[in-house]
């Protein structure tokens, strides 16, 4: 378990870098990410850097969602994804090779590594590093590197232009959610420490008494202001947020919107009672307000993109030469959109990033899998490129003031489009009607029943009974069986409740409930053989919550869906102004007869006379691989995805050659 434990520390060791918006994780057990001169056989060059089939086959192995296929399309995919992602990593770090990082800068690093993971003494330094493959000497020029990337990084992003005005106040206009205040209360509270006191406090309260007065003269908190919650301006109580009190107080007294008194509620020893003079909901900022906020996220965009364009430059430039044939990869144009051309190693890295695609892996077998995958996601990722690579085509064209990563910039378009959507009342009223289940709180009670083998007796015991005593002793005794059912609620047609559907209408539908003691009796209902009577304590009838409790609610549910469609549609229309293209369909045909073809051909059967006959070769392209890391920023995610972008720059070199890292057709 130690060092299962020391092991997991050092693969998250290095993954300190974030590169617009997203992480690059740089982890020493999927090789030589930053650089570990690895010996083994040659596989690529990129810029005449050599990674090895040992590295790829590294990252294959230590991932099981790569490691899932071992032939058919899905292997194709993964051995695309590796290549990608390894030489992505390889112009990252040359990208970086200007930036200096002094031995004293990467002991100091290393060293807090140790000490942060208990790991000073150096033979448990070693053995931990062994456990992933790396040595002392590996392990610092992995930190360097990172080191040098992310000064780089940052130096990259000091280049970005400042935010304009123009671009802050669009920024505030379309994420207002961004710039909300908290709902704040105006009210005064009475604190006492004895609850039979703060009972009697309520009841004069209720009873007309004036609350500041009795604030006054018995709260032990804000007594000498009248228990306002914040301080008196011009002669009210500054409104506070719910954070202002404690979490049970402050829940109960922001419940009460229309204004009102709360009940006595025990909090930390001691007892409240808050009185709400006022609620005043969440509301946008003014832009003068929010101007510095906005500022700072149009400014971080900003850095954002530069360190995409920078990225974009190294691996539109990275020569790419194959070495070993088991590494070569198609990796053709999927799309395209205003000139820019979208690589099929993107598609493929934002499908196995996609935590529904590691599911859907451990549920079916790869080439089911497969065929899902290519029917349904696949598309979706390759729509949601193309909005992302056409995005700065489109801000650009209409001069809108808009900042960031393609993706960033997608996103921005689609609130634009929807920046002047409104929710009518009739919006509402129809929303609410249709989804009247949603604002329902269901029946309950507990619930327990006797069961009597003769009518007579549940008749006699239902009648004789008059609540005083033991439900179970009394039932026992007049020949019942008992059976506690404990709380329950109705089921429905696709979840049967508990009681059986004799008995639950008994509880919760039929209208004769007879009075005892603290709860009451069900009639006598037959189940299969017996005559049952059920005790009903504790019964809450179904409700459902009126218009004007959840019309903000509903609102807010209608806006954001209303922004999305608006904001989709725009977003769709503007990208088909620039005559997209769109070639799934042709490089998934071209992958499946490429892969089919390299498939192992299994031998005519013999006649079963002979014998030995009949053999095959069952060896399959293992060409696939893992890699958690390197995420790429080209691209945008699809629907459904965690956020991680595509892999790309891997170029589609032939073997022997040298290509450039344009991932067009070849």
């Amino acid at each position: 378990m130690r060092r299962k434990k020391v092991v997991n520390v050092l693969l998250g060791v290095l993954a300190l870098l974030l590169v617009v918006g997203m992480a690059y994780q740089f982890t020493p057990n999927v090789g030589s990410l930053f650089g570990n001169r690895q010996q083994g056989t040659p596989a690529l060059k990129v810029n005449g850097q050599t990674v090895t089939a040992e590295e790829l086959e590294t990252v294959r192995r230590t991932n099981p969602v790569l490691g899932s296929a071992e032939s058919g399309v899905l292997a194709d995919d993964f051995k695309i994804y590796i290549v990608a992602q390894k030489v992505r990593q390889a112009v990252l770090t040359q990208g970086a090779k200007d930036i200096d990082v002094s031995r004293a800068d990467v002991n100091a690093e290393v060293q807090k590594i140790r000490e942060a993971n208990n790991l000073t003494d150096n033979k448990a330094w070693t053995d931990a590093l062994q456990g992933v493959g790396l040595t002392d000497a590996a392990f610092r020029q992995q930190t360097r590197d990172q080191l040098a990337v992310q000064r780089k990084v940052e130096q990259i992003q000091k280049t970005a232009p400042a935010a304009t005005d123009a671009e802050a106040r669009l920024y505030y206009q379309l994420n207002p959610q961004s710039f909300q205040s908290d709902a704040r209360i105006v009210g005064r509270e009475i604190v006492v420490n004895d609850k039979a006191k703060a009972q009697q406090l309520l009841a004069q309260v209720k009873g007309g008494a004036d609350f500041a007065t009795l604030a006054r003269q018995n709260s032990t908190e804000f007594g000498d202001r009248g228990g306002a919650l914040g301080p008196i301006e011009n002669g009210s109580p500054r409104p506070v947020a719910q954070v202002a009190l404690p979490s049970e107080v402050g829940t109960a007294a922001f419940a009460l919107k229309d204004g009102g008194v709360t009940d006595v509620i025990g909090s930390g020893g001691k007892f409240y009672i808050v009185k709400v003079e006022k609620y005043l909901p969440p509301a946008v900022k003014p832009f003068e307000e929010a101007k510095a906020d906005a500022v700072s996220a149009v400014n971080d965009q900003k850095k954002n993109a530069a360190v995409e364009r920078w990225l974009d430059g190294l691996e539109k430039n990275a020569q790419i030469e194959v070495l070993d044939p088991n590494w070569k990869t198609e990796n053709p144009t999927v799309a395209s959109v205003g000139g820019q051309k979208i690589p099929y190693s993107d598609v493929v890295a934002q499908v196995v990033q996609n935590q529904q695609f590691a599911s859907l892996l451990g549920q079916v077998p790869a080439d089911q899998a497969a065929g899902l995958v290519n029917g349904i996601l696949k598309p979706q990722v390759v729509e949601t490129l193309l909005q992302g690579y056409a995005a700065p085509l489109i801000v650009q064209k209409k001069n809108i003031p808009l900042a960031g990563t393609r993706q960033e910039l997608a996103a921005g378009l689609a609130a634009y489009g929807a920046r002047d959507v409104q929710v009518t009342d009739a919006d509402i009223q129809k929303f609410y009607a249709e989804n009247r289940t949603q604002f329902e709180t269901p029946a309950s009670a507990t619930v327990s029943e006797a069961s009597f083998a003769d009518r007579a007796k549940a008749l006699a015991f239902r009648q004789g009974w008059n609540g005083q005593g033991s439900f179970v002793t009394a039932a026992t005794k007049a020949g019942g069986t008992v059976s506690e059912r404990g709380q329950v609620s109705p089921g429905t047609a696709e979840a049967p409740g508990t009681l059986g559907t004799e008995l639950e209408a008994a509880v919760f539908t039929a209208k004769s409930l007879r009075p005892v003691g603290e709860g009451s009796l069900s009639d006598v209902v037959k189940v299969g053989n017996r005559y049952v009577v059920a005790y009903v304590t504790d019964l809450k009838r179904a409700a459902v919550q009126p218009l004007a409790q959840v019309r903000d609610q509903i609102r807010d549910q209608v806006l954001a869906q209303k922004k999305q469609e608006a904001g989709q549609t725009y977003l769709t229309s503007q990208v088909l102004a620039l005559n997209p293209v769109n070639n799934l369909q042709k490089v998934l045909a071209a992958q499946q007869k490429r892969v089919a073809a390299a498939e192992p051909k299994t031998p005519a059967a013999q006649s079963p006379a002979t014998p030995g006959a009949g053999s095959t070769q069952g060896s399959t392209d293992k060409g696939t691989g893992s890699s958690s890391t390197g995420s790429s920023t080209r691209g945008s995610t699809s629907g459904g995805s965690t956020g991680s972008n595509s892999a790309t720059g891997s170029g589609n070199a032939t073997s022997g050659g040298t290509t450039s890292g344009d991932t067009g057709d070849r």
